[in-house]
């Protein structure tokens, strides 16, 4: 019986401590979840880490020193202050403007003018930076009306509306539009700021404004995604936003799948669904090197697909050991600085300049041996080490071995990129539309969202003004031929048509008053 009660105790202690490592790696992990939750809420989003200190930058309690300061002193009544430093004309934090800003000038008069023997020596000028509430202006068009000796009457017809019989002039729709979409600024807000200007228009009005603006822009939309196309790397990836109405209180969530060519170009096709399936619709057979992070969609289609080579994102990859660092910091700390020098490396050979076969012979030289070090020690690591499945760092390495050959391609081609950071700068305008307007109401929003979003967020990588550009294609679309559509892109307006762009009648008028 004695022997019986000890092994039933032994048993009992063995299923404890089975039962305890089990709790103990349940709350690691739980852990984790939380820490990374808190860093969401309240810590710092960059993924910048500071790999020495920096000596310019103080901590909390530190204070300026008297030495520290550049300018020299100069003793005034009562106190010393610094000298005031002379301009460079690069200090953004004075007022500075371009001809294109309206100067309305104001005349103060001088009393001691009238004195005798006073005589003007000089004029000093100071200029303040002001604005009016939101500034609309209405078209109002006035056609005489002539009757002919033969009794008929004549009048000229008014300018045609690029809309058809529409309230709106194209300036308008270029306004509203560019409000929306590269400042974020919901119709139910720019509705707002109308009436507080004093203009009565329904609501709805707006949206369908919007609606048929970016209907007139599908074309060039397309062309535009056609032209990406063609190039030789790609960068895809994908990004939620809640669209259509799921039932009441709650919205379905789709996803714009943003493609980024290599001429700086970028569209964002809408889908419903995250699937893999759209990946081919968007692609189609498509014959070059995609750029991706490690959704299995890219991997599936560049299996299925001829002709593609399949590249992966570093940041991703490195993003995973970040995650990493308050578990094991040692062992995250060494893959961070490995991928770190690679990055540095990187940079050096973008300010040199360099391309082509010179770029993949420095590739090799300087940034292979860092990746053969960075693979080899993983394996070491996950070989020796007695890490859990679901240990951050286990995770990490096994994202970066899996996806080894696919992090190598840059060695081998000098147009791909490390990563796809240019094409997520790009997706925050997204992001930031999130919590602005939120959501679109319907499927076709969303898709409206992506066409806009694909020509102005072209329109900045390629120095163009958005508002120009719409101006004169929303005039110019009707009346283009329909086979040489492409032209109307971004990309290629800016040689074709951005010297003379065809300018709204608000222009011709405010022209007019300036003369």
């Amino acid at each position: 019986m004695e022997e019986a009660a000890a092994s039933l105790d032994q048993q009992s202690i063995v299923k404890l401590l089975v039962a305890h490592k089990e709790l103990t790696t349940l709350c690691k992990a739980l852990q984790v979840q939380v820490d990374w939750f808190k860093k969401q809420l309240f810590g710092p989003k960059s993924e910048r880490r500071l790999l020495e200190p920096n000596s310019l930058q103080l901590s909390l309690g530190d204070t300026f020193s008297a030495d520290a300061s550049e300018g020299k002193t100069v003793t005034v009544p009562e106190h010393t202050r610094q000298s005031k430093k002379k301009s460079s004309g690069t200090d953004d934090s004075e007022l500075r403007f371009d001809e294109s800003v309206p100067v309305e000038e104001i005349h103060i008069p001088n009393p001691d003018l009238d004195l005798d023997g006073s005589e003007v020596v000089s004029v000093k000028v100071t200029c303040r930076l002001a604005q009016n509430p939101a500034s609309y202006v209405v078209l109002k068009y006035t056609r005489t009306v002539v009757k002919r000796k033969d009794g008929t009457l004549s009048c000229p017809e008014a300018p045609d509306s690029v809309l058809g019989k529409s309230v709106a002039d194209v300036s308008l729709l270029a306004g509203l539009v560019i409000d929306k979409v590269a400042y974020h600024l919901p119709l139910y807000r720019q509705h707002q700021r109308m009436k507080a200007a004093g203009i009565r228009l329904a609501r709805s009005t707006l949206t369908g404004l919007v609606h048929r603006t970016a209907d007139l822009l599908a074309p060039i939309y397309r062309a535009q995604l056609e032209s990406i196309l063609q190039s030789q790397v790609l960068a895809m990836d994908e990004t939620p936003i809640k669209a259509g109405r799921k039932k009441r209180g709650r919205m379905n969530t789709g996803y714009f799948w943003p493609v980024f060519g290599d001429k700086d170009e970028i569209v964002f096709p809408f889908s419903p669904s995250r699937g893999h399936a759209m990946v081919h619709e968007v692609l189609g057979d498509y014959s070059g090197i995609l750029i991706s992070d490690g959704y299995g969609a890219y991997e599936r289609y560049a299996e299925q697909v001829n002709g593609v080579t399949h590249a992966q994102c570093w940041s991703h990859t490195r993003r995973k050991f970040l995650k990493a660092e308050d578990v094991e910091p040692a062992l995250a700390r060494k893959a961070l600085d490995l991928i770190g020098s690679m990055y540095h490396e990187e940079a050096e050979f973008r300010r040199k300049g360099m391309e082509g076969p010179k770029l993949i012979e420095k590739r090799a030289e300087l940034c292979r041996p860092i990746i053969e070090e960075f693979f080899s020690w993983l394996k070491h690591e996950l070989e020796t080490r007695v890490l859990l499945p679901k240990n951050p760092f286990t995770q990490a390495a096994g994202y970066a071995l899996d996806r080894e050959t696919e992090l190598r391609v840059f060695l081998s081609y000098a147009n791909v990129p490390l990563d796809t950071n240019h094409l997520e700068r790009e997706i925050r305008a997204i992001a930031i539309g999130r919590k602005n307007w939120m959501f679109a109401w319907t499927e076709i929003g969303a898709e409206y969202i992506g066409i806009l979003q694909s020509l102005l967020a072209t329109c900045r990588l390629q120095s163009i003004d958005p508002y120009t550009y719409l101006v004169d294609v929303l005039q110019r679309v009707g009346s283009h031929p329909a086979a040489e559509v492409e032209m109307l892109i971004p990309r290629l307006w800016k040689d074709h048509f951005a010297n003379n762009p065809l300018r709204s009648d608000l222009h011709r008028t405010v022209k007019n008053a300036d003369s």
